[in-house]
């Protein structure tokens, strides 16, 4: 379920004028809010790796307590499985549906074997067994990091000769442009929800309060409010030493 890029808005408006604090126009909403919203995305990875980290034996019971579970929700809109072109060699800068631009690559698969990736001087090593190598095919296929110009990935399952086809690497693409599309009626901007040109947060539902206070930070830098962003900013910060605990 996406967050509402209006209901945003207006939280932050509200937020803002209280004190007399300063209004925010809709050009410097979308601007502050695409910029709050990237920054929250990139955060997803930072607490994955942490929790991976804290959590590495994770079993299959999930409950509501899960923060692991979260996670990958959140990022689960974001992700799709991408072929590996040029022969099986070079990742994709894009997604093959909607063509969004790729942010960051995850686990390489071989058909649909998970790859393990070691280092060059362990495929070399790996390249000169041909009982190790053996082991390399239908369960354990294995990647590298490519010396090639212009290639990213050499992938080996059950021989010497790199892998070419069939090979898929995991993405997750950036959010959409978030945008408070409006009319201006009586001189006053009003929201438009049925332009078409809107477009809403594509961040977990749970990220709405966060929204709301990271883009009042900004806020508060623009229109000069100390105040504002370092009420913003005490805010933000009590909120995620909670979600670190």
């Amino acid at each position: 379920m996406a967050i509402s890029v209006d209901t945003v808005y207006q939280r932050v408006l509200a937020l803002a004028n209280k004190e007399q604090r300063g209004y925010i126009t809709p050009q410097e909403f979308n601007l502050l809010a695409n910029q709050a919203q990237m920054s929250i995305f990139e955060s997803y990875f930072y607490a994955k790796n942490q929790r991976d980290r804290a959590e590495p034996a994770r079993t299959n019971e999930v409950d509501e307590t899960d923060i692991g579970e979260l996670l990958d929700r959140k990022l689960g809109p974001f992700q799709s499985f991408e072929d590996v072109t040029a022969s099986g060699t070079t990742f994709p800068s894009a997604t093959s549906s909607g063509s969004h631009v790729i942010y960051q690559t995850g686990m390489v698969l071989s058909g649909n074997e998970p790859c393990q990736k070691v280092s060059v001087f362990e495929a070399q090593r790996f390249k000169s067994s041909t009982r190790h190598m053996a082991t390399t095919s239908g369960q354990a296929p294995i990647y590298c990091n490519s010396r090639d110009t212009g290639k990213d990935i050499q992938v080996y399952a059950g021989g010497t000769a790199p892998v070419t086809s069939g090979i898929k690497v995991e993405c997750f693409r950036v959010p959409v442009t978030a945008n408070w599309a409006y009319v201006v009626v009586n001189k006053k901007a009003l929201f438009n929800s049925t332009s078409g040109v809107f477009q809403d947060f594509e961040l977990h539902r749970s990220e709405e309060d966060t929204l709301v206070y990271n883009i009042l930070g900004l806020a508060g830098i623009v229109i000069n409010k100390v105040g504002l962003a370092k009420t913003a900013a005490s805010i933000t910060a009590q909120e995620q030493q909670i979600q670190n605990t």
